[in-house]
């Protein structure tokens, strides 16, 4: 699984991670599970690889671990929940043909997941047309997770 990061939200909010401190996130709130594995990647687009054992945990649950780590960042940062951007973690299925053999670049059958931040969840899915996105897709294919509301 490749995870990229897309910040759509003011730094002035909330601060920008670099690719270290983004993998970083997802080292530390993935470290207690062994079976996981997390490197940061050399790639224009990912940054960060995720090899897990598919008999113990899913994509969605690997999207709901990474959304989970990330809160905890920002809480961690000190940014209040009211402020907390929403998180979107969205995955699909490479495919059509890789573009690269490199192992930092998507191959066919692996798991491309953009890793959003955004303070308008709604909005920002149908600014890229998920709904349209997914509609052709099988529903093992692909998964969405939303992680907003931390106010509790």
């Amino acid at each position: 699984m490749l995870l990229s990061h897309n910040f759509d939200v003011s730094p002035d909010i909330v601060p920008a991670l670099s690719r270290e401190e983004f993998t970083a996130v997802f080292q530390k709130g993935l470290g207690d599970r062994p079976s996981c594995q997390i490197r940061l990647v050399n790639h224009f687009h990912w940054i960060v690889e995720i090899l897990f054992d598919l008999d113990l945990f899913s994509p969605q649950q690997i999207g709901e671990f990474c959304a989970q780590a990330l809160a905890d960042k920002r809480l961690d940062q000190g940014i209040e929940r009211n402020v907390l951007p929403e998180i979107l973690v969205l995955g699909g299925i490479k495919t059509t043909s890789p573009t690269s053999d490199s192992p930092d670049t998507l191959q066919t059958g692996d798991w491309g997941v953009d890793v959003v931040e955004t303070l308008a969840s709604k909005t920002f899915l149908q600014s890229i047309a998920w709904d349209a996105t997914i509609a052709s897709k099988p529903v093992d294919a692909i998964f969405k997770v939303e992680l907003k509301d931390l106010q509790s």
